[in-house]
């Protein structure tokens, strides 16, 4: 049985303006203040780790991580 998407939620430290969208894959980018949170829903776990992948060859902090069920 395939997994449901889930909704991630990614704070990192520091600030990314809405360029990067592209690079994550169409997640939403919001600032708040000095951090980041980079939004969406993912499809599975490969996809995750490619998108925390991502996050570790930018050289970003990443500071939380929330996951909630999509309805």
């Amino acid at each position: 049985m395939p997994e449901l998407p889930r909704v991630y939620e990614i704070r990192i430290r520091g600030r990314l303006d809405q360029q990067w969208r592209t690079w994550f894959e169409g997640m939403s980018i919001t600032n708040r203040g000095d951090e980041t949170v980079i939004s969406g829903s993912i499809a599975d776990q490969a996809a995750l780790h490619g998108l925390l992948g991502k996050i570790r060859d930018l050289g970003l902090q990443l500071v939380d991580m929330r996951i909630r069920e999509n309805p």
